[in-house]
């Protein structure tokens, strides 16, 4: 089945600065082979300045893959990732490798296997800043070292320690401090948060909150709970099998996601109300109902809303989640009598 590459930016859109835009990305593992695996199946998507991007959907659908791809830790089997302009891809020049290395960072998922545990602290973070020659001096490589502790709210005597010493949440913090000590741009957070407790998980997200705000950083926020990406991200792209199959801002795709897959991760979100857990029916997504004959593209719906669906089905999802938007509506006014 051949899948349409559809312009994916309204008017309005076209005035901010792109950081990061990916093309047709495609990444097959073990080609040829019997074990052959599409873990990322032609997806494009774009990522604005300033702004979170978050990637949600459920365990293997190639989220990660992605991330990995845009830092060239993974070679694309086909398509491009263009940085500030520039295809990633493309780059061959040692020096310019570099400065994208450092522009361009990573807060990787596990923290305990991220760390290398035959090193101190300080020397973790104080990688980075030598290999980009950013400290002229040992006094100043030590400074920076402790001004990026204090940042991420760890004490400067925690530079002698080793990762073993710390907590979960705290070595997710060193791992915080290590992809900002080279002062990048754009980070991959790469479920920074699932192997954590959800208390420290809150910790976390309002950290990198903080510090986004700071350092005017933009991130994208890899995640499997559609809640959390919420929280933090300004639009949200959900994947499922390698693909996007929805795209659109944070409140419209978490209030009105149309696509029966985002239905179902949104359905899956436990809630705390009694009331609501006696009535709630998860939703199955089945996705052998969404096969059809013609192509199947990522369609604008509404605004910056986008639905992976065949041309035919745009009015069936406009009038859907029109529909969702009325009966919520309908139940604010009701709260408010």
């Amino acid at each position: 089945m051949v899948e349409k590459v559809t312009d994916m930016e309204s008017a309005a859109e076209r005035t901010r600065k792109k950081i990061l835009e990916v093309r047709r990305l495609r990444k097959t593992f073990n080609a040829g082979k019997s074990n052959e695996l599409t873990a990322v199946d032609d997806i494009s998507f774009h990522v604005y300045e300033g702004e979170t991007f978050g990637l949600v959907g459920e365990s293997g659908c190639g989220k990660s893959t992605v991330g990995r791809i845009i830092l060239r830790l993974y070679a694309p089997t086909s398509g491009d990732v263009f940085f500030a302009g520039e295809n990633v891809g493309q780059i061959k020049d040692k020096a310019n490798l570099s400065s994208f290395r450092r522009r361009a960072q990573i807060i990787f998922q596990d923290p305990y296997a991220s760390l290398d545990p035959r090193m101190k602290v300080k020397d973790i973070i104080a990688e980075g800043i030598k290999l980009h020659s950013l400290a002229q001096t040992k006094a100043e490589m030590d400074s920076r070292v402790n001004e990026l502790l204090a940042l991420v709210g760890l004490n400067v005597s925690h530079a002698n320690r080793y990762p073993h010493e710390f907590s979960g949440g705290q070595r997710q913090r060193i791992g915080i401090a290590r992809a900002l000590a080279v002062r990048p741009e754009f980070i991959v957070c790469d479920e920074p948060i699932s192997a954590l407790d959800v208390s420290i998980q809150a910790q976390v997200v309002n950290l990198l909150q903080e510090l986004q705000e700071e350092r005017k950083l933009t991130y994208l926020f890899i995640a499997h709970d559609l809640s959390m990406v919420k929280r933090l991200s300004d639009r949200i792209g959900v994947m499922y099998k390698g693909k996007l199959v929805e795209v659109g801002a944070g409140d419209e795709i978490y209030y009105y996601g149309a696509h029966p897959y985002t239905e179902s991760l949104l359905s899956a979100i436990p809630s705390a109300d009694p009331d609501y857990g006696k009535t709630h029916r998860r939703v199955i997504y089945r996705p052998e109902r969404d096969i059809k004959s013609e192509a199947l593209a990522l369609r604008q719906i509404s605004g910056d809303h986008y639905v992976y669906c065949g041309e035919g089905d745009v009015g069936y999802y406009r009038e859907k989640i029109e529909l969702k938007k009325g009966a919520a509506k309908k139940t604010l006014d009701r709260e408010n009598i």
